[in-house]
């Protein structure tokens, strides 16, 4: 993902330099080019089919990034593989392409086209992943820091706030920065140019440490000095700091370590790298040089265990959770002086919906008193009304006593009437209810003699329809037992039969083994010599011989046949 990112970032210069006239949109003849060189330079086998058919003029104008994107995702990044071409390859044909239109050097400027480039990569490599690609002030200050702490002038606080005044500092401008920066100070393009390459090989590179150092050989065991370049994954060592003719490279895995060593052979300052299979022993120039290369290669093995190849993309992915964290404590700070305000507001409405509570609690206690003073005006009057009442009503008392004396004696008489009727009321209720039984219990009696009368006739029917069930079922045993009799009968004549018929075969198979025999022992006769044969063929010994010969063959034929008719016979199942 992070190699997708980066190649898109390179990209999309390379799309909006194509776009002449800044409307968002480029022609699908210069997407074409712009394709098959990316997928020239990325190493991915070209499909002008695809291509062709991705940008027909079927449909008139030019594409957007939004309309390339798919083609784009699709035909060329899916397919990138990493470690099959070259990243700076990529960067440097892109960087041709948009800055011919934004980046013109001239006499102004100090920085090579280069250097300009090592910057646009450096930017890119901090940008974050929105576009258009912008450089928060934090990371152009850690840049133009990285930057100055190489050369030999640093660049002033002033400076630097003056520079940082700009928020999303585009790659045009920050390169504009630098060119006025170098400018003003009066630096030469190599200082700059050799700041800008180790800054680029540092971060981009993901060069940790590099320098010359002492290595003892494996087979002559003589010290070399070799210029020694440190990565997350490796450190390689050249001839020279040109970095073209590699010697050996150790891999930095979980099988490596690096320990101090102790002066010895004439050389101080050593310290040794221990792989499975051997152990490098380097002597650095000073020890604070043993130190640092001691601590890079630490580092390299812990970014190695952690699977990271770039020690600047993890310092880049904790400068930006900083920045998201003090953008959260930010927004918190904001959130909670708004709440400050919201609440002191609500405190001053409070303080007046007080003074407004105690205006209405004067007002109401001055109500209160004058309507203490008319109630009790009121009560006074109610009083002297109550009294006039209640003498009233105790002479209407005494009214009302004797009436209810004399309602009462007629209360008495009503009653001893209503008693009796009632009386008369349960009596005949009684009566009803021992009709109503009466009734009842008849209407169930003649349910009851109803449904066993139907349960009879239903029962009477069954014994009927059972009886005939019996009666089919006796005769249709006494058919099959007949059956079953005469079939006994026509198999037991079958059997006499063939017993009869296998005593026949039997006979003849007795008769037929005596005729072979007997042809078996004329055969033994004839087959003697002549002294051997019967007088009567002393005439004509030969003919007499010869025919005798054929009837025993022709007897020996006839009783083999008859013999395996007799044994089909007796081995062939009963047909009857």
């Amino acid at each position: 993902m992070a190699l997708r990112a980066a190649l898109l970032k390179s990209i999309w210069y390379a799309f909006t330099s194509l776009d002449t006239e800044d409307s968002g949109k480029v022609s699908k003849s210069q997407l074409k080019v712009l394709s098959h060189n990316l997928h020239s330079v990325l190493r991915i086998p070209h499909d002008p089919a695809a291509l062709e058919r991705h940008f027909s003029d079927d449909e008139d104008g030019p594409v957007s990034s939004q309309g390339y994107m798919p083609y784009l995702n699709q035909f060329i990044l899916d397919k990138v593989i990493e470690g099959t071409f070259v990243k700076e390859e990529v960067d440097e044909l892109c960087w041709t392409l948009s800055s011919k239109k934004n980046y013109r050097p001239d006499a102004q400027r100090v920085l090579s086209n280069q250097d300009a480039m090592r910057l646009w990569c450096l930017f890119n490599f901090l940008a974050d992943d929105r576009y258009p690609l912008t450089l928060v002030p934090e990371e152009s200050e850690y840049l133009l820091r990285k930057v100055s702490s190489v050369m030999p002038v640093e660049l002033t606080c002033v400076e630097l706030e003056e520079f940082l005044s700009q928020d999303g500092l585009s790659v045009w401008s920050f390169l504009d920065v630098v060119n006025a920066a170098g400018v003003n100070r009066g630096l030469d393009g190599e200082s700059i140019g050799v700041a800008v390459e180790k800054v680029y090989r540092e971060m981009v590179g993901s060069v940790l440490k590099e320098g010359y150092l002492w290595k003892k050989g494996h087979l002559r065991r003589n010290w070399t000095e070799r210029w020694f370049c440190l990565k997350p994954g490796s450190l390689s060592y050249f001839t020279s700091e040109d970095c073209r003719d590699c010697k050996g490279v150790i891999e930095m895995d979980q099988n490596c370590c690096v320990e101090v060593l102790s002066d010895r052979d004439g050389k101080r300052c050593m310290f040794c790298v221990k792989t499975l299979n051997k152990t490098f022993e380097i002597s650095a120039p000073d020890s604070r040089q043993r130190q640092e290369w001691i601590t890079a290669i630490q580092m390299a093995l812990r970014l190695s265990a952690e699977g990271r190849v770039s020690l600047h993309e993890e310092l880049k992915e904790r400068r930006r959770e900083l920045r998201e964290e003090r953008e959260r404590r930010r927004a918190l700070r904001a959130e909670e002086t708004q709440r400050l305000l919201e609440l002191q507001g609500e405190r001053e409405e409070q303080l007046a919906e007080l003074e407004l509570l105690k205006e209405a609690q004067r007002q109401a206690q001055v109500s209160l008193q004058q309507e203490e003073q008319r109630r009790r005006s009121q009560h006074e009057e109610l009083q002297k009304t109550l009294q006039r009442q209640l003498q009233e009503a105790q002479e209407a008392r005494a009214n009302l006593r004797a009436e209810v004396a004399v309602r009462d004696l007629e209360a008495e008489h009503q009653q001893r009437r209503i008693k009796e009727l009632e009386d008369l009321h349960h009596r005949l209720q009684e009566a009803l209810e021992q009709q109503i039984r009466a009734r009842q219990e008849e209407e169930t009696y003649r349910y009851t003699q109803t449904r066993l009368l139907a349960e009879e006739e239903e029962k009477v029917k069954s014994l009927l329809a059972l009886q005939e069930d019996q009666e089919e079922q006796l005769q249709q045993t006494q058919r099959e037992k007949q059956e079953l009799l005469q079939e006994m009968e026509r198999k037991s004549q079958s059997l006499d039969e063939a017993q009869h018929q296998l005593d026949k075969v039997r006979a003849s198979r007795r008769r037929v083994d005596q005729d072979i025999a007997k042809g078996e022992r004329l055969l033994v006769i004839f087959s003697l010599p002549r002294s051997a044969s019967p007088r009567s063929a002393r005439a004509n010994p030969d003919l007499h011989r010869n025919r005798t010969a054929s009837t025993v063959r022709t007897w020996t034929a006839a009783a083999t046949k008859t013999k395996s008719r007799l044994t089909r016979r007796l081995n062939k199942p009963d047909g009857n």
